[in-house]
């Protein structure tokens, strides 16, 4: 599927939604619409993140329909079901429900691992699919549920590519970092990549100082900082939520910790925003985390599609672009929406993400083994893809540049 369709606004693709709901009778002899569920915290303190996800969906969904709709199926147009999860998982679970009997074909969400291990779980008791777009948790996919899939990669696979960056990173620049200190939000998300780094640093010749966990929101990181600053490591690595990750490095940055870099695993304030309306501040700053694949233009094409449009480009547009994709691609080579068809049709899958720095897809227990994450660093207010050197469009400044 390519993104050559323009951006709809947010209102316009909101609105496509509820589109159906007044046919006139002339068109009752076209397909039934395929209902999805796109289920995400659009409110509250990852309502950014979670409303990129969404609008990636819708962007998805536009462009099938505009492309003819699942053509298998006769030219069945996909239709969203909107919830918002909040932060709260007794509510994702509760909005599954909801969309099930409303109709619901199949599901893609929820941004955070919290809420996407309990809308899963409610949706397997419908068995129907669920496509995940953003949430790293292993668990997700190794609980067995057959329902559910995720293009993109898990927590370790992540930590375990971001460890071999960093070692050859550090090594090529002498070793200067020695000692790190890991901060990361208290959920499931943050304490599993903290503490999967936590194993994984003392091999590569760094060692853990300390795991400064945090709760989401905190609004202030001044005690952090400062002992931080005490600890005298060379490396701080984050893995949190926007808000928090940016209030974070702008405290070490104004406390004057001195570091060889700061580096993240899945931050979730690492991107464009951060690069653009904080320049000294987010100025080579390293992440660990998903982007797009920089030599393809299809790529760049999709970005400057998001931007022309006035919006702001994530790598959570592109997750939620793609979830859709994989259950579309799913109904049509199914040549239905019966659950009991798509499941196998999406196992068997081989839905390439065309614009991400992917191998080809394999999906093993409802999760793809060509997904990668890769190498990311903040230059001159972009962003720049570091490693692995096959997908790079820039080299790393490592150490950053004192200020």
């Amino acid at each position: 599927m390519t993104a050559k369709s323009p951006l709809l606004n947010r209102r316009t693709i909101l609105a496509a939604g509820v589109a159906t709901l007044a046919m006139p009778a002339v068109l009752r002899a076209d397909p039934a619409p395929v209902k999805l569920g796109l289920i995400h915290p659009v409110t509250g303190a990852l309502a950014f993140s979670g409303s990129q996800c969404r609008l990636g969906g819708q962007m998805a969904i536009a462009d099938v329909n505009a492309a003819g709709g699942i053509k298998s199926m006769g030219g069945a147009k996909l239709e969203a079901l909107l919830g918002d999860a909040q932060l709260r998982p007794e509510l994702a679970a509760s909005l599954v429900d909801q969309m099930a009997e409303a109709g619901a074909s199949g599901f893609t969400g929820c941004f955070s691992s919290s809420l996407g291990l309990a809308a899963t779980q409610a949706a397997a008791k419908y068995n129907l699919p669920f496509s995940i777009d953003s949430g790293v948790a292993d668990n997700l996919t190794t609980r067995g549920l057959t329902n559910t899939f995720r293009l993109f990669p898990s927590a370790s696979p992540i930590v375990a590519d971001a460890v071999t960056e960093l070692d050859e990173v550090n090594k090529n620049a002498g070793s200067p970092v020695k000692s790190a200190v890991l901060v990361h939000e208290n959920s499931e998300f943050g304490t599993n990549t903290a503490t999967a780094l936590k194993d994984k640093l003392p091999g590569i010749g760094i060692k853990v100082l300390e795991l400064m966990p945090h709760a989401t929101p905190t609004r202030d990181f001044t005690n952090i900082a400062l002992r931080i600053k005490e600890q005298k490591p060379e490396l701080v690595i984050i893995s949190n939520y926007v808000n928090e990750y940016m209030l974070l490095i702008r405290t070490l940055v104004q406390q004057r910790v001195p570091l060889v870099a700061m580096f993240s695993v899945l931050g979730g304030g690492f991107g464009l925003k951060f690069a653009k309306e904080q320049p000294g501040i987010s100025d080579y700053v390293m992440d660990f985390n998903q982007w797009y694949n920089p030599r393809k233009p299809a790529s760049l094409a999709f970005r400057e599609r998001v931007e022309s449009a006035g919006g702001t480009f994530t790598w959570e547009i592109l997750f939620g672009y793609y979830a859709v994709g994989l259950l579309a691609d799913g109904f049509e080579h199914a040549g239905t929406s019966d659950k009991a068809k798509v499941i196998p049709a999406l196992a068997a899958s081989t839905y390439y993400p065309e614009m991400l720095p992917y191998g080809p897809t394999s999906f093993i227990g409802g999760q793809n083994k060509g997904g990668h994450a890769v190498g990311l660093q903040i230059q001159k207010g972009d962003i720049k893809t570091i490693w692995p050197s096959q997908f790079a469009d820039a080299k790393p400044v490592f150490p950053r540049p004192k200020v």
